[in-house]
């Protein structure tokens, strides 16, 4: 070979020769570094030293069709260095030319390490297909194998289940303990979710808190449960994240192939219906999705995820309704209703979406979103003039989260303008009495905050004398449904006659909701209750009407008239809140 050729090469390349049987002629320095061979052990040996093994003899045979008719030839070929690495070497092989006779005299080999370019691409493409955080499956990759998975299922005529699982309780961890804290719980989750479902079965993980179990060869419901269960306790177990225990559990929802023949897209969407429905039923469950039902259960989905649009778009409205001591014609405090500004549909009152987001973490989004817009404005009603006590309702998801109070003060002290005392947190008797223990605490540890607290609803739940008494809110209000039937319902009349009474007793305010007449309000003052709120009042308005309603409301004189044999004790049985 010419030397001035040798040379350049040498300098650029990893470089070889090999006689028309294989065997090496020359190496050069570089050859000699890569596969950790002395130019000694390399010179007379057999080609084959360097083979891998990761190549099909066909492979081979290929090649050297090629180079034997004087062709060149050109591929990446994994060679085995003596230590046993692997190195991938991106290979053109010359078959050299007898001028004299026309015939082939030796091979040159002329390579170039492209090991680390094959390690990049293949972390590319790692990363296209996987989740960087936990390891699993990404939504990209997901989708091939579950068509993989799906199209195995029909050929063999075995049952397939796509299972959607949800954390419950993990946006309380990142709230809670910060995003890095919930990275490494989101870790141990998949650890957990892998170690328990076999080789052939898939875990990936879509976004956020949410995985997909795809289990394969499904022999019989029996085992589906047995399987789903394990998930469930395996998820449930406590973690240790930087020193803090820490406890989550898992909605899944799961739909079975081919019951739900339909592609991999829908038969996702189809579990992902029936996760809302376990999260719906109490959560720490499965719910397998039901065809019959698809209609309905994609009706609430839809209409959950819409009011989630409409918070992000800033659709929700609050209007407040006036609370009046009907005595003296004072505004004692408002409450705040929540209403949806639909772009189509105009005004749409809470009965219409509220009670399907209740069952949904979104509530906790909304009751989050309310206060800070009762704060707010609070605020500017104390520029202007006098500000009212605003009431707000707390659903239970809200409440009986572990971080609410801290969540609480974090409110609080963005609007340090605004006394805490103008702040009433209501809750509902039946919501108070589930969890007496933990709902007490919370109460004295937000009323530490200075925010006050009503008991709503009060009637409706089974609170005893014994719970009344730990349940230290300062008003107690009658439920609309006893209020409005109070003329004609001796039942409704007791009822609340008893509780005006229980709330001289222990030394609460109470308030009757749902006043619907002028007779009503004379009767509720007969009994003793002077603060009311409902219809015949006012209506709820938008905030901004509410400073030129207080001003021009009066009472009907009916109700400033004080009987002449009403005692002053019977009078002073509703200690009522009192104008700021």
């Amino acid at each position: 070979m010419d030397k001035k050729y040798r040379r350049a090469v040498d300098a650029a390349a990893i470089f070889s020769e090999t006689d028309l049987s294989g065997r090496i002629t020359y190496v050069n320095d570089q050859f000699c570094s890569l596969f950790g061979y002395g130019r000694d052990e390399l010179l007379g040996a057999d080609h084959r030293v360097l083979n891998s093994g990761q190549h099909p003899s066909e492979f081979f045979s290929a090649m050297w069709r090629t180079i034997v008719l004087g062709k060149i030839w050109k591929g990446e070929i994994c060679n085995r260095a003596k230590d046993g690495a692997l190195h991938w070497v991106d290979t053109t092989l010359v078959p050299v030319i007898d001028e004299a006779t026309g015939k082939i005299k030796r091979y040159l080999a002329i390579r170039f390490d492209v090991s680390e370019k094959r390690r990049l691409l293949h972390s590319l493409q790692w990363r296209v297909g996987h989740d960087v955080l936990t390891g699993l499956p990404n939504r990209t990759y997901l989708s091939e194998l579950l068509d993989q998975a799906l199209a195995f299922s029909r050929v063999e005529n075995l049952p397939l289940a796509v299972c959607m699982l949800d954390l419950d309780g993990f946006k309380a961890v990142n709230d809670g303990y910060g995003h890095a804290s919930g990275d490494r719980l989101l870790v141990e989750v998949a650890r957990r979710l892998r170690s328990i479902v076999r080789g052939e079965d898939v875990v990936a993980r879509l976004a956020g808190d949410e995985f997909v179990l795809v289990l394969r060869h499904v022999r019989g419901m029996d085992e589906l449960h047995a399987a789903l269960n394990r998930v469930l306790i395996a998820v449930s177990m406590p973690y240790v994240i930087d020193g803090k225990a820490i406890n989550v559990f898992a909605s899944i929802g799961v739909t079975l192939s081919p019951w739900d023949n339909e592609d991999a897209d829908t038969l996702l969407r189809h579990a992902d219906q029936a996760m809302y429905v376990a999260k719906q039923s109490g959560r720490n469950r499965f719910h397998l999705f039901d065809v019959s039902r698809d209609k309905e259960v994609r009706a609430t989905y839809q209409t959950v995820e819409r009011v989630r649009q409409a918070l992000a778009d800033n659709e929700l409205r609050l209007h407040f309704q006036p609370k009046v001591n009907m005595r003296d014609g004072v505004v004692v405090g408002l409450e705040a209703l929540l209403r949806w500004k639909h772009p189509q549909r105009g005004l749409v009152p809470p009965r219409e979406f509220l009670p399907l987001v209740e069952e949904t973490d979104l509530i906790v989004d909304i009751g989050e979103w309310v206060m800070e817009q009762v704060l707010t404005q609070l605020q500017q009603w104390q520029r202007t003039g006098p500000g009212w006590p605003v009431s707000i309702n707390i659903s239970a998801r809200h409440f009986q989260r572990a971080d609410f109070v801290e969540r609480l003060r974090q409110v609080l002290e963005r609007h340090p303008a605004v006394s805490p005392r103008m702040l009433d947190l209501q809750i509902v008797e039946s919501v108070a009495v589930e969890n007496l223990a933990h709902v007490s605490a919370c109460l004295q540890a937000c009323q530490a905050l200075g925010v006050g607290f009503s008991l709503g609803g009060f009637g409706t739940g089974n609170c005893s004398l014994n719970d009344l008494k730990h349940l230290r809110t300062q008003t107690i209000k009658i439920d609309k449904t006893f209020v409005r039937d109070i003329l004609n319902d001796r039942d409704d009349l007791a009822l609340t006659e008893a509780v005006i009474g229980l709330a001289r007793a222990f030394g609460r305010q109470v308030v009757a909701e749902g006043l619907d007449s002028l007779e009503h309000g004379q009767l509720l003052l007969d009994l003793g209750c002077e603060v009311a709120q409902g219809y015949f009042i006012a209506r709820p308005m938008p905030a901004r009407q509410i400073p030129g309603w207080v001003k021009t409301f009066i009472p009907p004189f009916q109700w400033q008239a004080r009987p002449a044999d009403q005692s002053e004790a019977a009078l002073a049985c509703d200690p009522s809140p009192r104008p700021v």
